[in-house]
């Protein structure tokens, strides 16, 4: 089994990478970008049986940061 976790900067903290790259597209010329949120997605290679409890339970504990951080479990 997988999953895949999205984690993304809650809404209101700085994002200081997202809003480089928004400066960076627009240096190239794309300017129709208004902002840019930067995340990252964790994929976990899983025995089978784990539950979707214990996934969120890793991400509580260690891979997200909960104060600035939101995430989403994706199970396959």
């Amino acid at each position: 089994m997988k999953a895949r976790v999205h984690i993304m900067l809650k809404n209101g903290v700085l994002d200081p990478q997202g809003e480089a790259v928004r400066h960076a597209l627009g240096t190239l010329g794309f300017d129709g970008v208004n902002g840019v949120r930067q995340g990252k997605v964790i994929e976990l290679d899983l025995a089978e049986g784990t539950t979707e409890a214990s996934v969120k339970d890793m991400c509580e504990k260690l891979l997200a940061n909960t104060v600035i951080e939101s995430y989403t479990i994706e199970l396959t």
